[in-house]
């Protein structure tokens, strides 16, 4: 990238902020335009399951427009990019506007799953992604001091029921999980249902919604355990999808996310770089197989990762091969991970609260409940354990090699003519008549023949080593 260029980045999340941010950093001096379909400006996402969903934040308290600085960029909120022309370099919005690029980010996220059979069209049956969702949810529990009901034990499922207890709402967590977030080990599955049993929030695990029932006042959800549930609000906390529609018919894979090299460029698009959950590239550290990983800190590392292989290009541009690390806090309690623990093939215990992920003998992962001193020197070890390859930056491309020029068979041969081949053809005198004819715009006359060779071509005596030569009739 060149002063004057310019750089479009899709998606007006954290990891959107930053790349502008990092652009900026890096003394990039062109046009920025950032593009969101939110109409409001970047803010604390995590907040929306936590202080915002309880009350205790009003919506501009989870902004980051104190972290702000002055970036000069064009901001483009409440508009949702339509299409992706890789060919042409533009984005495509609604009301046919587009928009030129030089370079792309793309860092539109992930969308909450929708549940199959769940009455969307139901106000009480709500998402959990945006500032708008949490002020619905709020509503739908003010209107009703029925118990509220979260389907899905993963991290936003476990954060909402907390935050739900902090606020002495009961509340229901139903998962098909034979525990909440198990993937994380038996010690950190075992603190979170200990945790929720103390501060009396109901678990509903192993089990699924059989039927949905719609009334005024409430929902009502009948499990496959024969449980009954009735609810002021029901929120869908069962995964998320990326959000990748607007890249339909690029030329992008969009299988699962985009899939990236490991510099984060979009396989196919050297000019398109990848940001935060969509990103699906191969971390060297771990193996070569793309993977996405779909936690706050790496949208914000491989945000300015991707911004800085932007601006180097490909050729220049370093792979990203991070250490993931995410974290939580449920009723106060502070859950950590580090590593790729979906890789393991078995867990091991390291310490009182620390669990280990192994595979092939390897440790890839750790994740603790309640212990974040020792965990700052297990994520010390694994990264000491996981080292970052070498990199060898691809070599410079070659000149190309000069091809000498292949004269034809008979340049070899001399330019003059033999006194005994001249036929007494006036080349000067035809030129001349050609000119004046076509000046004229009038049909050419014929030319008059010339005399032939005055010696037969049988009694030429050649030269040695030439070649008698054949006369080649010519059709009109």
């Amino acid at each position: 990238m060149a002063d004057g260029d310019r750089i479009v980045i899709v998606g007006a999340g954290v990891a959107g902020l930053r790349a502008a941010e990092r652009l900026r950093e890096q003394k990039f001096d062109g046009e920025i335009v950032l593009i969101g379909d939110e109409a409001r400006r970047p803010y604390h996402r995590p907040m929306v399951s936590k202080a915002l969903v309880m009350g205790t934040e009003r919506p501009s308290d989870v902004g980051l427009s104190h972290y702000l600085p002055d970036l000069d960029v064009h901001w483009r909120l409440g508009a949702r990019v339509t299409h992706l022309d890789t060919v042409e370099r533009v984005v495509h919005l609604p009301g046919g506007e587009s928009l030129w690029y030089d370079g792309l980010i793309a860092a539109t996220g992930v969308y909450p799953r929708h549940l199959p059979g769940s009455p969307r069209h139901d106000p009480r049956v709500r998402i959990l992604r945006t500032v708008e969702d949490s002020m619905a949810v709020r509503r739908c529990l003010n209107a009703s001091k029925k118990p509220a009901v979260v389907i899905g034990a993963g991290l936003i499922g476990n954060e909402f029921a907390a935050s739900m207890r902090h606020i002495g709402r009961d509340v229901t967590l139903v998962g098909h999980a034979k525990a909440p977030l198990h993937r994380f080990g038996d010690r950190v599955s075992s603190g979170i249902v200990e945790a929720h049993h103390e501060h009396r929030a109901k678990l509903a695990m192993k089990s699924e919604v059989r039927h949905w029932i719609s009334t005024k006042d409430t929902v009502g959800l009948h499990l496959t355990n024969n449980q009954l549930l009735v609810a002021s609000v029901v929120v869908l906390a069962i995964g998320s999808v990326p959000s990748v529609d607007w890249m339909r018919g690029s030329g992008l894979d969009i299988s699962d996310g985009v899939l990236c090299d490991s510099k984060l460029f979009a396989e196919g698009a050297s000019d398109v770089v990848i940001a935060g959950d969509i990103a699906r590239w191969p971390n060297l550290r771990f193996d070569e197989t793309p993977r996405r990983v779909e936690h706050w800190i790496n949208a914000v590392e491989s945000a300015r990762h991707a911004a800085d292989n932007l601006l180097l290009g490909h050729s220049s541009a370093v792979p990203f091969t991070p250490l993931p690390r995410a974290w939580s806090t449920l009723y106060d309690t502070r859950l950590q991970m580090c590593g790729m623990p979906s890789l393991a093939e078995d867990t091991v215990t390291l310490a009182d609260g620390i669990t280990g992920f192994v595979r092939d003998g390897r440790l890839v992962g750790v994740s603790c409940w309640d212990k974040p001193r020792a965990m700052l020197d297990w994520m010390a070890e694994l990264d000491r354990r996981l080292p970052a390859p070498d990199y060898v930056p691809e070599p410079e491309p070659a000149p190309a090699a000069e091809v000498p020029t292949v004269e034809p068979a008979l340049a070899g041969l001399s330019a003059e003519v033999p006194p005994e081949f001249e036929s007494g053809f006036d080349a000067q005198a035809f030129e001349r008549e050609f000119e004046s004819e076509f000046a004229n715009d009038i049909p050419t006359t014929a030319f008059p023949a010339q005399s032939p060779p005055t010696t037969a071509l049988q009694a030429q005596s050649l030269p040695a080593g030439a070649l008698p030569t054949m006369a080649i009739p010519m059709g009109r």
